[in-house]
Protein backbone atom coordinates (compact mmCIF):
# COMPACT_ATOMS: atom_id res chain seq x y z
CA UNK A 1 0.00 0.00 0.00
CA UNK A 2 1.23 3.49 -1.05
CA UNK A 3 1.69 5.86 1.79
CA UNK A 4 -0.83 8.02 2.20
CA UNK A 5 -1.17 11.75 0.20
CA UNK A 6 0.10 14.65 1.82
CA UNK A 7 2.64 12.38 3.35
CA UNK A 8 4.14 10.40 1.16
CA UNK A 9 7.80 11.11 2.00
CA UNK A 10 7.54 11.12 5.74
CA UNK A 11 9.66 8.19 5.95
CA UNK A 12 12.58 9.65 3.32
CA UNK A 13 16.18 10.04 4.89
CA UNK A 14 14.86 8.13 8.09
CA UNK A 15 17.37 4.30 7.94
CA UNK A 16 15.02 1.61 7.94
CA UNK A 17 15.39 -2.39 7.39
CA UNK A 18 12.59 -3.82 5.35
CA UNK A 19 11.49 -6.48 7.36
CA UNK A 20 7.39 -5.80 7.07
CA UNK A 21 6.45 -7.88 4.22
CA UNK A 22 3.18 -6.07 3.64
CA UNK A 23 0.04 -4.46 5.13
CA UNK A 24 -1.51 -6.41 7.53
CA UNK A 25 -4.99 -7.32 6.91
CA UNK A 26 -7.78 -5.27 8.77
CA UNK A 27 -10.60 -7.41 9.34
CA UNK A 28 -13.86 -6.98 10.23
CA UNK A 29 -14.90 -9.08 13.63
CA UNK A 30 -18.08 -9.78 15.38
CA UNK A 31 -20.57 -7.19 16.64
CA UNK A 32 -19.82 -5.88 20.41
CA UNK A 33 -22.99 -6.28 22.95
CA UNK A 34 -23.66 -2.71 22.10
CA UNK A 35 -24.28 -2.97 18.60
CA UNK A 36 -20.91 -1.01 17.56
CA UNK A 37 -19.05 -2.94 14.81
CA UNK A 38 -15.44 -4.55 16.22
CA UNK A 39 -12.54 -4.61 13.52
CA UNK A 40 -9.27 -5.82 14.01
CA UNK A 41 -6.25 -4.76 12.79
CA UNK A 42 -3.92 -8.07 12.13
CA UNK A 43 -0.56 -7.08 13.30
CA UNK A 44 -0.06 -10.66 14.49
CA UNK A 45 0.07 -11.70 10.60
CA UNK A 46 3.43 -9.14 10.19
CA UNK A 47 5.48 -12.27 9.11
CA UNK A 48 8.78 -12.04 10.26
CA UNK A 49 9.41 -14.38 13.32
CA UNK A 50 6.13 -15.36 13.76
CA UNK A 51 4.67 -12.04 13.49
CA UNK A 52 3.50 -9.44 15.99
CA UNK A 53 4.20 -5.63 16.63
CA UNK A 54 7.32 -5.57 17.25
CA UNK A 55 8.66 -6.00 14.20
CA UNK A 56 7.37 -2.29 13.18
CA UNK A 57 9.68 -0.62 15.80
CA UNK A 58 12.53 -3.15 14.23
CA UNK A 59 12.40 -1.92 10.64
CA UNK A 60 13.26 1.21 12.38
CA UNK A 61 16.09 0.03 15.43
CA UNK A 62 17.44 -2.16 13.39
CA UNK A 63 18.10 0.25 10.20
CA UNK A 64 19.33 2.68 12.80
CA UNK A 65 21.89 -0.34 13.82
CA UNK A 66 22.97 -0.74 9.61
CA UNK A 67 23.54 2.86 9.92
CA UNK A 68 25.84 2.36 13.08
CA UNK A 69 27.63 -0.46 10.56
CA UNK A 70 26.75 -2.36 14.17
CA UNK A 71 27.63 -6.09 14.25
CA UNK A 72 25.28 -6.96 17.18
CA UNK A 73 22.15 -6.24 18.54
CA UNK A 74 21.14 -6.53 22.41
CA UNK A 75 17.93 -6.24 23.98
CA UNK A 76 16.16 -6.78 26.90
CA UNK A 77 12.83 -8.91 28.40
CA UNK A 78 10.11 -10.78 30.53
CA UNK A 79 11.37 -14.48 29.59
CA UNK A 80 8.93 -15.52 27.03
CA UNK A 81 9.12 -11.39 25.36
CA UNK A 82 7.73 -11.39 21.98
CA UNK A 83 10.18 -8.22 20.88
CA UNK A 84 13.15 -10.22 22.05
CA UNK A 85 12.04 -13.45 19.51
CA UNK A 86 11.50 -10.46 17.19
CA UNK A 87 14.95 -9.37 17.62
CA UNK A 88 16.20 -12.45 17.21
CA UNK A 89 14.53 -13.27 13.90
CA UNK A 90 15.40 -9.69 12.64
CA UNK A 91 18.91 -9.91 13.64
CA UNK A 92 19.10 -13.97 12.08
CA UNK A 93 17.52 -11.83 8.63
CA UNK A 94 20.03 -8.96 8.89
CA UNK A 95 23.31 -11.60 9.51
CA UNK A 96 23.78 -9.57 13.09
CA UNK A 97 24.24 -11.54 16.37
CA UNK A 98 21.95 -11.49 19.06
CA UNK A 99 22.25 -11.27 22.42
CA UNK A 100 19.18 -11.30 24.69
CA UNK A 101 18.55 -10.49 28.46
CA UNK A 102 15.59 -12.22 30.04
CA UNK A 103 14.11 -12.58 32.88
CA UNK A 104 13.93 -15.72 35.29
CA UNK A 105 16.57 -18.80 35.39
CA UNK A 106 17.02 -20.91 32.36
CA UNK A 107 14.66 -23.73 31.88
CA UNK A 108 15.59 -27.44 31.27
CA UNK A 109 13.69 -27.20 28.44
CA UNK A 110 13.44 -24.29 26.33
CA UNK A 111 9.61 -23.80 25.07
CA UNK A 112 7.50 -21.13 23.54
CA UNK A 113 9.38 -17.94 22.40
CA UNK A 114 12.74 -18.74 24.18
CA UNK A 115 12.66 -22.03 21.77
CA UNK A 116 12.49 -19.76 18.54
CA UNK A 117 14.67 -17.45 20.26
CA UNK A 118 17.52 -19.89 20.30
CA UNK A 119 16.36 -21.09 16.56
CA UNK A 120 16.88 -18.01 15.26
CA UNK A 121 21.04 -18.33 16.58
CA UNK A 122 20.36 -15.95 19.62
CA UNK A 123 22.20 -16.00 22.74
CA UNK A 124 20.57 -16.11 25.65
CA UNK A 125 21.27 -14.81 29.37
CA UNK A 126 19.40 -15.30 31.92
CA UNK A 127 19.16 -12.77 34.80
CA UNK A 128 17.10 -14.97 37.68
CA UNK A 129 15.29 -11.92 38.06
CA UNK A 130 11.38 -11.65 38.17
CA UNK A 131 9.22 -10.51 34.82
CA UNK A 132 8.30 -7.38 36.05
CA UNK A 133 11.77 -6.08 37.88
CA UNK A 134 12.27 -3.85 34.67
CA UNK A 135 15.45 -1.75 36.11
CA UNK A 136 17.33 -4.79 37.19
CA UNK A 137 16.97 -6.51 34.03
CA UNK A 138 18.45 -2.93 32.42
CA UNK A 139 21.50 -2.77 34.09
CA UNK A 140 22.29 -6.52 32.78
CA UNK A 141 21.59 -5.39 29.40
CA UNK A 142 24.28 -2.49 29.76
CA UNK A 143 26.60 -4.62 30.86
CA UNK A 144 26.36 -7.65 28.21
CA UNK A 145 26.46 -4.10 25.81
CA UNK A 146 29.39 -3.09 27.47
CA UNK A 147 31.29 -6.52 27.24
CA UNK A 148 30.35 -6.27 23.71
CA UNK A 149 31.56 -3.13 22.48
CA UNK A 150 34.77 -4.37 24.70
CA UNK A 151 35.48 -7.20 21.92
CA UNK A 152 34.74 -5.53 19.05
CA UNK A 153 31.10 -6.91 18.36
CA UNK A 154 29.92 -2.81 17.77
CA UNK A 155 26.48 -3.45 19.59
CA UNK A 156 23.85 -1.63 18.78
CA UNK A 157 21.65 -1.94 22.59
CA UNK A 158 17.78 -1.49 22.32
CA UNK A 159 15.83 -0.87 25.98
CA UNK A 160 12.74 -3.00 26.80
CA UNK A 161 10.44 -3.47 24.11
CA UNK A 162 12.00 -1.59 21.60
CA UNK A 163 10.12 1.61 22.65
CA UNK A 164 12.54 4.12 21.61
CA UNK A 165 11.68 7.47 19.80
CA UNK A 166 13.46 5.91 16.84
CA UNK A 167 11.31 2.54 17.53
CA UNK A 168 7.85 4.47 18.01
CA UNK A 169 8.33 5.33 14.10
CA UNK A 170 7.32 2.00 13.19
CA UNK A 171 3.79 3.09 14.99
CA UNK A 172 3.66 6.29 12.68
CA UNK A 173 3.70 4.27 9.97
CA UNK A 174 1.55 1.61 10.95
CA UNK A 175 -0.79 4.24 11.73
CA UNK A 176 -0.91 6.05 8.46
CA UNK A 177 -1.92 2.27 7.11
CA UNK A 178 -4.83 1.73 9.43
CA UNK A 179 -5.90 5.31 8.85
CA UNK A 180 -5.46 4.44 4.50
CA UNK A 181 -7.84 1.22 5.05
CA UNK A 182 -9.97 2.86 6.99
CA UNK A 183 -10.18 5.41 4.05
CA UNK A 184 -10.42 2.56 1.56
CA UNK A 185 -13.51 0.83 3.58
CA UNK A 186 -15.32 3.96 4.42
CA UNK A 187 -15.11 3.66 7.97
CA UNK A 188 -15.72 6.52 10.17
CA UNK A 189 -14.15 4.65 13.70
CA UNK A 190 -14.90 5.83 17.32
CA UNK A 191 -11.11 4.52 18.96
CA UNK A 192 -8.44 2.59 17.69
CA UNK A 193 -7.69 0.37 20.81
CA UNK A 194 -4.16 -1.43 21.77
CA UNK A 195 -2.18 -2.84 24.71
CA UNK A 196 0.55 -0.59 26.12
CA UNK A 197 3.14 -2.42 28.33
CA UNK A 198 6.74 -0.36 27.45
CA UNK A 199 4.61 2.57 25.48
CA UNK A 200 6.52 2.76 22.63
CA UNK A 201 3.80 1.26 20.37
CA UNK A 202 1.23 3.92 22.03
CA UNK A 203 3.55 6.51 20.86
CA UNK A 204 4.06 5.52 17.68
CA UNK A 205 0.11 5.23 17.31
CA UNK A 206 -0.70 8.89 18.63
CA UNK A 207 2.54 10.54 16.96
CA UNK A 208 0.80 8.71 13.77
CA UNK A 209 -2.87 9.93 14.93
CA UNK A 210 -1.12 13.49 14.54
CA UNK A 211 0.25 13.15 11.24
CA UNK A 212 -2.89 11.94 9.60
CA UNK A 213 -4.88 15.10 11.79
CA UNK A 214 -2.19 17.62 10.22
CA UNK A 215 -2.84 16.37 6.63
CA UNK A 216 -6.49 15.29 6.86
CA UNK A 217 -6.65 12.11 6.97
CA UNK A 218 -8.78 9.61 9.62
CA UNK A 219 -7.40 10.28 12.51
CA UNK A 220 -9.24 8.56 15.44
CA UNK A 221 -8.58 8.61 19.27
CA UNK A 222 -6.27 6.09 20.72
CA UNK A 223 -6.78 3.87 23.77
CA UNK A 224 -3.99 1.96 25.01
CA UNK A 225 -4.64 -0.55 27.90
CA UNK A 226 -1.66 -0.83 29.98
CA UNK A 227 -0.76 -4.21 30.84
CA UNK A 228 2.15 -3.12 33.17
CA UNK A 229 2.55 -0.84 36.23
CA UNK A 230 4.88 1.75 34.50
CA UNK A 231 3.21 2.60 31.54
CA UNK A 232 -0.24 2.59 33.37
CA UNK A 233 1.41 5.91 35.87
CA UNK A 234 2.69 7.59 33.49
CA UNK A 235 6.40 5.83 32.55
CA UNK A 236 7.27 6.64 30.00
CA UNK A 237 6.13 10.02 29.48
CA UNK A 238 3.70 8.89 26.35
CA UNK A 239 3.35 12.51 25.15
CA UNK A 240 7.03 13.24 25.29
CA UNK A 241 8.66 10.17 23.30
CA UNK A 242 5.54 10.59 20.32
CA UNK A 243 6.73 14.36 20.15
CA UNK A 244 11.04 12.69 19.73
CA UNK A 245 9.81 10.54 17.15
CA UNK A 246 7.99 12.84 15.01
CA UNK A 247 10.92 15.20 15.54
CA UNK A 248 13.30 12.81 13.90
CA UNK A 249 11.08 12.84 10.52
CA UNK A 250 13.22 15.75 7.89
CA UNK A 251 9.61 15.65 6.44
CA UNK A 252 7.15 15.61 9.40
CA UNK A 253 3.89 17.72 8.11
CA UNK A 254 3.57 21.12 9.94
CA UNK A 255 1.58 21.04 12.83
CA UNK A 256 2.18 17.13 13.61
CA UNK A 257 2.25 17.97 17.70
CA UNK A 258 0.95 15.66 20.30
CA UNK A 259 -1.12 16.68 23.19
CA UNK A 260 -1.06 15.49 26.53
CA UNK A 261 -4.66 15.19 25.63
CA UNK A 262 -4.31 12.38 22.73
CA UNK A 263 -2.78 9.86 25.29
CA UNK A 264 -5.11 7.87 26.48
CA UNK A 265 -3.84 4.19 29.24
CA UNK A 266 -6.83 2.68 31.02
CA UNK A 267 -5.40 0.79 33.81
CA UNK A 268 -8.19 -0.89 34.99
CA UNK A 269 -7.43 -4.37 33.10
CA UNK A 270 -3.87 -4.94 34.43
CA UNK A 271 -4.80 -7.00 37.16
CA UNK A 272 -2.32 -7.65 39.66
CA UNK A 273 1.07 -7.34 37.66
CA UNK A 274 2.64 -7.68 34.71
CA UNK A 275 2.12 -10.98 33.34
CA UNK A 276 -0.37 -11.73 35.96
CA UNK A 277 -3.75 -13.59 34.34
CA UNK A 278 -6.61 -12.08 35.21
CA UNK A 279 -10.10 -13.20 34.70
CA UNK A 280 -11.21 -11.00 32.33
CA UNK A 281 -8.43 -11.67 29.98
CA UNK A 282 -9.17 -15.02 30.01
CA UNK A 283 -13.07 -14.89 28.97
CA UNK A 284 -11.54 -12.28 25.86
CA UNK A 285 -9.26 -15.02 24.62
CA UNK A 286 -12.58 -17.36 24.82
CA UNK A 287 -14.49 -14.83 23.01
CA UNK A 288 -12.10 -14.39 20.55
CA UNK A 289 -11.20 -17.98 19.62
CA UNK A 290 -14.97 -18.72 19.55
CA UNK A 291 -16.05 -15.41 18.14
CA UNK A 292 -13.37 -14.78 15.61
CA UNK A 293 -11.08 -17.44 15.47
CA UNK A 294 -8.15 -15.36 16.84
CA UNK A 295 -5.28 -16.59 18.78
CA UNK A 296 -4.69 -14.00 21.92
CA UNK A 297 -1.95 -14.68 24.57
CA UNK A 298 -2.72 -13.75 28.67
CA UNK A 299 0.00 -10.92 28.92
CA UNK A 300 -0.70 -8.78 26.39
CA UNK A 301 -3.68 -8.64 23.98
CA UNK A 302 -5.90 -11.04 25.70
CA UNK A 303 -5.86 -8.25 28.50
CA UNK A 304 -6.02 -5.66 25.30
CA UNK A 305 -9.44 -7.63 23.90
CA UNK A 306 -10.44 -7.34 28.00
CA UNK A 307 -10.24 -3.74 28.01
CA UNK A 308 -12.21 -3.25 24.42
CA UNK A 309 -15.16 -6.03 25.73
CA UNK A 310 -15.26 -3.99 29.55
CA UNK A 311 -15.51 -0.38 28.41
CA UNK A 312 -18.48 -1.42 25.43
CA UNK A 313 -20.15 -3.10 28.73
CA UNK A 314 -19.87 -0.03 30.08
CA UNK A 315 -21.64 1.77 27.68
CA UNK A 316 -18.58 3.41 25.56
CA UNK A 317 -20.00 2.55 22.37
CA UNK A 318 -23.44 1.74 20.76
CA UNK A 319 -24.84 0.35 17.58
CA UNK A 320 -23.42 2.71 14.89
CA UNK A 321 -19.87 3.11 16.49
CA UNK A 322 -16.80 1.38 14.63
CA UNK A 323 -13.80 0.01 17.13
CA UNK A 324 -10.90 -1.12 15.97
CA UNK A 325 -8.38 -3.61 18.27
CA UNK A 326 -4.61 -4.00 17.22
CA UNK A 327 -4.24 -7.17 17.53
CA UNK A 328 -0.51 -7.34 18.55
CA UNK A 329 0.35 -11.19 18.62
CA UNK A 330 2.24 -13.22 21.10
CA UNK A 331 1.41 -16.47 19.76
CA UNK A 332 3.98 -18.55 20.95
CA UNK A 333 3.45 -17.88 24.65
CA UNK A 334 0.21 -20.00 23.91
CA UNK A 335 1.95 -23.05 23.33
CA UNK A 336 3.98 -22.71 27.24
CA UNK A 337 2.67 -24.26 30.08
CA UNK A 338 -0.29 -21.74 31.20
CA UNK A 339 -0.11 -20.03 28.23
CA UNK A 340 -4.45 -20.49 27.75
CA UNK A 341 -7.27 -20.62 30.33
CA UNK A 342 -9.12 -23.40 31.29
CA UNK A 343 -10.98 -24.24 28.70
Amino acid sequence: MSEIGGAGNLFQGVARASLVPGVTPLERGPVLDSGAQLWVKRDDLTGLGVGGNKVRKLEFLCGAARAESALSLVTVGAGQSNHCRMTAAAGALLGLDVHLVLSGERPERLEGNQLLDALFGAQLHFTGEPDHHWGALELVRESVTDALAADGMRPYSIPIGGSTAVGAIGYIAGYLELSQQLLAEGVDVSAVVHTSSSGGTHAGLVAGQAVCRAIGMPAPSVIAVGVAKGVVIGSPDVTTLANEALSLLPNCPPGSVVEETDVVVDGDWLGDDYAVPTRAADDAIRWAARRGGWVLDRVYSGKGLSGVLGRDAAGEWAAGDNVVFIHTGGIPSVFVAGGVPEL
